[in-house]
């Protein structure tokens, strides 16, 4: 550019002066379609942290209802011990003399209400064991719709991309489409759906 109102244009002086004339309605879609990507982006990050979460949980309750499971039969194993026992007392009671039997019933007493106490601990645990079962298993599901709707905004992203390349407006709406049903999904997701 000179001082005396000779104008000379460069190739990036021609673009700009072309997209500022012709090109609001593009200028206006790439914008647009740039904010889309970013905010849905974010939104898909945080989808996909619920989504690991989620994951981890159900892990980590599914370990938890083995444990208890463990517990629970091990407390089975101990009440079957008893329950040989308190046979084996009952065979000697009904073989012994008439002076030992009373020793004997003393012993299938105790280990009556021993085992009592034994079943009565191995049901709680299977109990809690159920518990944890089904909280993984609501975990679980919830982290498939955190993952159904991360990877339908990552489509709406590639709809996002594809749209800017092409300047068609009915990707640039399936996009949006598209990220609806993510964001529904999502929804879904958050009230455990």
């Amino acid at each position: 550019m000179s001082g005396h109102g000779f104008h000379v244009h460069g190739p990036h002086d021609h673009e700009l002066e072309h997209a500022a004339q012709s090109g609001h309605e593009s200028g206006g879609m790439i914008n647009q379609i740039a904010m889309f990507t970013a905010i849905i982006a974010t939104v898909g990050a945080i989808f996909g942290y619920m989504g690991g979460a989620t994951q981890a949980n159900a892990g980590l309750y599914k370990n938890n209802a083995a444990i208890k499971k463990t517990e629970a039969a091990n407390q089975w194993s101990y009440f079957q011990s008893k329950s040989t026992k308190q046979s084996l007392a009952e065979f000697a009671r009904d073989l012994a003399p008439e002076d030992k039997k009373v020793g004997y019933q003393g012993k299938i007493d105790r280990y009556e209400s021993e085992k009592n106490e034994i079943k009565t601990g191995a049901e709680k645990l299977e109990a809690e064991s159920l518990v944890w079962d089904k909280s993984s298993d609501e975990q679980l599901h919830q982290h498939h719709r955190w993952a159904q709707a991360t990877t339908v905004l990552q489509v709406s992203i590639a709809l996002a991309a594809i749209a800017l390349l092409t300047r068609k407006k009915w990707l640039e709406y399936g996009m949006f489409g598209v990220a609806a049903v993510g964001l529904v999904l999502g929804g879904l997701a958050a009230l455990h759906i």
